[in-house]
C-alpha cells in the first residue's frame, strides 16, 4: 500500500503483517521507529529515489513511502454485527460506492469520529479496498472494523434482528438528518454516488433522512453527505471525537 499516513498506521497497528518497507529520502525522517524496529528486526527495509517508488507503487501518489503488508482482514458479518450489538456503538455501510477517493474519504471521517466499522455491499469489479482509497483514508482504515457483504439487503435485515438501527441517506427523504434521533446501535447506509441506494436496501432501512441545503445544487458528495451524518450521530449520543484507540 501506499501513502505516508496509511503506512505508518499498518505498522503501528498490525506490525506483524509487515513484509516489506521502501521509501524515499524525503520522509526518513518521519520513519524513525519504523526504520528502527526494520532494523531490530530484519524486516526488509530500503530508501530508494522517488523514480524507483514510483515504479515500484505504480503511482506518483505515493507520498514517499509504500508497505507492502498481507492483506487486511474482513470480518465476516457476524462477528460485524456482534460487535455492534455488544458496544452499541455506530457504523456506516455503503451501497455500490465505488469511487476510490469517496470511499477513502468515508473511511476517513469514520475513523476520526470513533465509528466502529465499516460495512461494503458490491464492490465489482474491485472486491479489496483500492490503493488510492486506504492512501486517502489516511490510516483510517487500520482503525475500522471492515466487513463486505455480496447481499446488502440481506445482511441490513440480518442486523436488524439484532437491534441495529439500520438508517439511509437520500436527498429526497422527508425526515431531515439534524435532529432526528439516530440512537444506538446504529448503520448509516449511503448509496451509489448517481443511483443511490438500492430498492431492497432501500427497503432494509429503519428510517430514510435527508441533508437539507440551499437548493442551489441537487446534493451533496456522497463523501461530505457521510461526513455530516457522522458527525450529527456523534454529536447526539455522546460519542468520543476522534477518540477511539
Amino acid at each position: 500500500m501506499q501513502g505516508l499516513r496509511a503506512g505508518l498506521a499498518v505498522f503501528a497497528r498490525r506490525p506483524g503483517d509487515v513484509v516489506r518497507v521502501v521509501h524515499t529520502r524525503g520522509v526518513r525522517d518521519e520513519l524513525g521507529d519504523l526504520v528502527r524496529a526494520a532494523a531490530r528486526t530484519g524486516l526488509p527495509c530500503a530508501e530508494v529515489s522517488e523514480t524507483e517508488l514510483d515504479r515500484l507503487a505504480e503511482s506518483t501518489h505515493h507520498e514517499g513511502l509504500c508497505v507492502i503488508a498481507r492483506p487486511l482482514r474482513w470480518a465476516p458479518a457476524r462477528e460485524f454485527a456482534e460487535v455492534l450489538e455488544r458496544t452499541r456503538g455506530a457504523a456506516v455501510a455503503l451501497d455500490r460506492v465505488r469511487n476510490p477517493y469517496n470511499v477513502g474519504a468515508i473511511l476517513r471521517s469514520a475513523a476520526f469520529f470513533g465509528f466502529d466499522g465499516a460495512l461494503f455491499g458490491a464492490q465489482a469489479p474491485h472486491p479489496d479496498l483500492a490503493p488510492t482509497a486506504i492512501r486517502v483514508a489516511e490510516g483510517g482504515v487500520e482503525h475500522l472494523l471492515v466487513s463486505r457483504t455480496t447481499d446488502l439487503a440481506d445482511t441490513l435485515a440480518r442486523l436488524r434482528e439484532r437491534g441495529v438501527r439500520v438508517v439511509g441517506a437520500d436527498g429526497e427523504a422527508k425526515a431531515g438528518a439534524i435532529g432526528f434521533a439516530f440512537g444506538r446501535p446504529t448503520l448509516l447506509v449511503l448509496g451509489n454516488e448517481r443511483e443511490g441506494l438500492a430498492d431492497r436496501v432501500r427497503a432494509q432501512c429503519d428510517a430514510i433522512v435527508a441533508i437539507r441545503g440551499s437548493g442551489a445544487v441537487e446534493s451533496l458528495n456522497v463523501a461530505v453527505a457521510a461526513g455530516v451524518l457522522m458527525a450529527e450521530v456523534m454529536r447526539q449520543t455522546g460519542g468520543q471525537i476522534a477518540g477511539k484507540g
